[in-house]
């Protein structure tokens, strides 16, 4: 999933399996030996699970997005992408990102959409709405492309220049509100690694690999996970050889510099 490359024109990185073989870069093979892991198809939306609630310890509520807001509570998971009035803004990579809401395609992997050269589909990211809402105490998922079509970089090119303690932030443009994280670690995963039941339950939550709704963060906290393509790209397998994935969490009692007002 998001890894694009010169020459897979139309059919660049079809997906994230569950597995997340997590930021594959589309209909191409899996590695030699992998078997994708991928989502259990869910009995209702997950929309129509409830999110949940954080304890007293965690966020509070003016500090959080709030689900009904950016979801059709009736849309199948199996649905298109739909636009969402999110931003995701990294300051140290100067990114501010339009969101999309992705559902799973109907191999049952994470929906990444892609697009001709100069479609702008390539600087957006996707929630994975299947799983957390950005500040909600679960774990949310956002992924991006590192290039496109034509090898340019994407929205993610320069992910893995965060390090720890980099603010993100998830911005609701209608009503000003912010989810504030801090990058607590950044994690490259070979593909066989992202194959890992641990991995996939800590990229996700545990709750969308089993077919189920967002589950409470045992630490009260909301989590954000980032992820997209990197290492090299093998002809062979049509990906990249890694993955990498930027974990952040929620501290609502810190305000990172260069956001205070």
């Amino acid at each position: 999933m998001m890894c694009a490359r010169r020459g897979w024109p139309g059919r660049l990185t079809a997906a994230l399996t569950a597995a997340i073989v997590l930021a594959a870069c589309v209909n191409a093979p899996q590695a030699s030996g992998s078997q994708p892991v991928r989502f259990r198809s869910p009995a209702v939306s997950p929309s129509a699970h409830p999110s949940p609630s954080p304890p007293a310890s965690g966020p509070s509520a003016d500090q959080l997005l709030v689900p009904s807001q950016l979801i059709d509570p009736g849309l199948d998971l199996r649905a298109g992408p739909v636009d969402l009035p999110l931003e995701l803004k990294i300051p140290s990579l100067r990114i501010s990102a339009p969101v999309l809401g992705v559902g799973i395609n109907s191999k049952n992997v994470m929906d990444t959409p892609t697009g001709s050269a100069n479609d702008p589909v390539w600087q957006k990211v996707f929630w994975y709405r299947g799983g957390g809402v950005p500040g909600k105490a679960s774990t949310a998922t956002i992924a991006g492309h590192v290039d496109d079509v034509l090898g340019r970089p994407a929205i993610f090119a320069r992910l893995g220049k965060l390090r720890s303690g980099d603010p993100i932030v998830v911005h609701d443009n209608r009503t000003g509100l912010d989810a504030n994280f801090l990058v607590t670690e950044t994690v490259t995963y070979t593909l066989q690694q992202t194959l890992d039941p641990a991995v996939l339950a800590r990229v996700y939550g545990p709750g969308p690999i089993a077919g189920q709704g967002p589950q409470p963060s045992s630490d009260g906290f909301s989590h954000l996970t980032l992820i997209t393509c990197t290492g090299h790209w093998v002809n062979g397998w049509g990906t990249y050889d890694h993955r990498l994935v930027v974990y952040a969490v929620s501290l609502p009692s810190f305000t990172p510099r260069g956001l205070r007002s």
